[in-house]
């Protein structure tokens, strides 16, 4: 397909979560991505994150199959794998033996707690990952506990998408270098880098180690959700004074005690008059009144309407592939546009090396 990274070879050994979702992000990109998958593995469309790839079925433990997997890493760029550490050692496919068979290879580790720490062999997922990095405790609010944040912290954002900027990293210093080398992705610091900016509010005094209490996690009367008269929710991020203030004016809101902003001390007081503000009027009657200003509002919306949203349809942020509707290919380009995404696809072995050792077209 289209795309930047057009040209480009990733072997992705077949696993669940942030390693084929990195994998799927490389392959939007226009990366030809090539999966090894045990038998018996599908390749169901509605598996929205193995899109883009073609998939090679390979018994690993199955005698000369580890010869054959060495086979398409010679011809590979990147390498991803997301077992826990020392597996694919076992197998013999850890870095020395790819690595001696592809001195250029990028071979990228996922993990939730990273290759070495005293965690490193514990069984685990998103939810304990990002519950030692200070990030589950920021989240929800304030009389609850912690609620689980679906899985896009620890495995999306900090594990999946950091995994494929580390190989991009690593990429373009091999075309320097000439050398690979073995990039380390763990959930615990993604999700760790991902809280920077908190960290950095906190140093400066301006964040909060409780939650519920600060800006950006529900303690602001300006920047939360609200539940409407139909039982839909809104949600409203007027920080700016410029905002806030058309906000309030569009609401026809003229209490004296909401200029006061800033002042920490009037939000739980504010979030309950604003709460009563809100449920005068449906969801769909506060959009036409604020959606679209600089009121800083939107509306929730859930999986099925977000897509029919105007915004989202005018970009075509959401496709439908083989009846599967999924998010679109993201960011966009100026010249290599990525084209529609297509189902993952079965191959053979040979076709999979036959394709991969084919010189590669000149540019133009």
């Amino acid at each position: 397909m289209a795309g930047p990274l057009a040209g480009l070879k990733v072997l992705e050994f077949a696993g669940i979560g942030p390693a084929p979702f990195c994998a799927m992000v490389l392959g939007d990109l226009g990366a030809d991505v090539i999966r090894l998958a045990r038998p018996g593995t599908s390749t169901d469309a509605r598996d929205v994150t193995t899109r883009n790839r073609r998939t090679v079925t390979l018994d690993l433990r199955s005698e000369g199959a580890v010869e054959q997997a060495l086979e398409l890493v010679a011809a590979a760029d990147c390498l991803i794998e997301g077992f826990r550490p020392g597996v694919m050692e076992k197998l013999g496919l850890g870095p020395k033996e790819c690595l001696a068979a592809n001195p250029r290879l990028i071979y990228g580790r996922m993990t939730g707690w990273g290759q070495h720490g005293p965690l490193s062999h514990a069984a685990g997922h998103d939810i304990n990952y990002i519950a030692i990095t200070g990030a589950l405790h920021a989240i929800g609010r304030a009389d609850d506990t912690p609620p689980p944040p679906l899985n896009y912290v620890g495995d999306f954002g900090g594990g999946g998408m950091l995994l494929a900027v580390g190989l991009l990293a690593a990429l373009n210093e091999a075309a320097r270098s000439g050398r690979g080398q073995v990039v380390d992705a763990a959930m615990t610091d993604g999700t760790a880098l991902l809280s920077a900016f908190m960290y950095g509010m906190k140093a400066m005094g301006q964040w909060s180690n409780q939650r519920g209490e600060n800006l950006l996690d529900g303690g602001a009367h300006f920047y939360d959700t609200y539940a409407c008269a139909d039982g839909k929710f809104v949600a409203i991020g007027a920080i700016e004074p410029q905002f806030y203030a058309e906000f309030c004016q569009r609401c026809g809101i003229d209490d004296p005690l909401f200029k006061g902003q800033m002042d920490a001390s009037r939000w739980p007081l504010l979030k309950i008059r604003l709460a009563d503000v809100f449920r005068t009027r449906t969801r769909d009657e506060w959009c036409e009144v604020l959606e679209g200003t600089d009121a800083c509002f939107a509306p929730v919306l859930d999986w099925d309407e977000a897509p029919k949203h105007p915004h989202n349809a005018a970009r075509g942020t959401y496709v439908t592939l083989d009846g599967v509707l999924q998010p679109a290919p993201a960011p966009r380009f100026s010249r290599t546009s990525n084209s529609t995404p297509h189902a993952a696809a079965a191959t053979s072995m040979d076709d999979a090396l036959h394709a991969w050792r084919a010189p590669v077209a000149a540019g133009p």
